[in-house]
């Protein structure tokens, strides 16, 4: 397979990338790490004309820790740099945990956090925890810039809130006073292997008391979705064995997964329940693991 014919361009100011994207329209693609669009274009899945390659736009690289703001991610920091970055392993180690089960090293090494978001697969692993630490995504156009809750940025299999002319440029996980962060996944490999169920929490205890709780559910619906029922009968409840387990069930019930190769829905309401109890004990009794 080789790739289609397409003019390369290389912007070097995230300004520029913006102005290309939208004065070539639907014929320009964004590329950044690649791992899933030059696949795409050697299958013949996606013929653009041109590619707009980020390379060598700086500004989108890094991660740092801003005061007042949060955790800075750039879309085009790399799956491997979340696992290894200092400042994720201070403040949310559960992010590194979730970046090192995806797909292996050599595309961990090349394929990016923004375009691991904008490739909205169901079954990604980045979300799910992203969700659930109250994320934020930065997008930029070229006439400004908005903010957007990452829940809100998937609108289904493939397809995102993104604009024409517009990029993600950033997700910024916000100053919180979460204690603990977890995220749980059940592949069909121990190594390398897409979701079947990903479930992510994040708690805020004082005392034995769950003050604040937010639950993830990856791979069981068209996006990653809350389970919010279960959240609520969390909040305010001190650590109790059954009622954790009784929302585990909520959680499974609210889910909407598919039958496929991977598993049934029935299968996967299971795997949401098991993984949702583990991840809420393991946010509460490890941190952010």
């Amino acid at each position: 397979m080789i790739l289609p014919k397409f003019q390369y361009l290389a912007p070097k100011s995230l300004e520029e990338a913006c102005v290309l994207l939208g004065r070539y329209g639907p014929e320009a693609q964004v590329l950044a790490g690649g791992t899933d669009l030059l696949v795409k274009m050697k299958t013949g899945l996606q013929k653009p004309a041109y590619l707009v390659s980020l390379k060598q736009v700086a500004e989108l690289k890094g991660i740092r820790h801003e005061p007042r703001v949060g955790v800075v991610i750039g879309a085009r920091t790399t799956h491997n740099e979340l696992v290894t970055s200092p400042v994720l392993a201070e403040r949310f180690r559960s992010v590194c945990s979730a970046a090192a089960t995806m797909a292996g090293y050599q595309i961990r090494n090349t394929g990016t956090v923004g375009g691991n978001l904008v490739n909205a697969v169901p079954s990604a692993d980045l979300p799910p925890i992203l969700i659930a630490l109250s994320a934020k995504v930065r997008l930029v156009n070229p006439t400004g810039e908005r903010l957007l809750e990452l829940e809100e940025f998937f609108a289904g299999p493939g397809k995102t809130a993104l604009q024409p002319g517009e990029i993600l440029a950033s997700v910024i996980i916000p100053e919180q006073a979460t204690t603990g962060s977890n995220y749980r996944k059940f592949g069909l490999r121990q190594a390398e292997a897409l979701a079947v169920v990903g479930v992510a929490s994040a708690v805020t205890m004082q005392g034995d008391v769950m003050q604040d709780v937010r639950i993830a559910l990856g791979a069981v619906a068209p996006t990653p979705m809350r389970a919010r029922q279960a959240e609520t009968l969390l909040r305010g409840q001190k650590v109790n064995e059954k009622l954790i387990a009784m929302v585990s069930g909520f959680a499974a019930a609210v889910a909407r997964p598919i039958n496929d190769i991977r598993g049934s829905a029935e299968y996967r309401r299971h795997l949401v329940e098991v993984l949702t109890r583990d991840s809420i004990h393991a946010a509460i009794e490890k941190g952010h693991s």
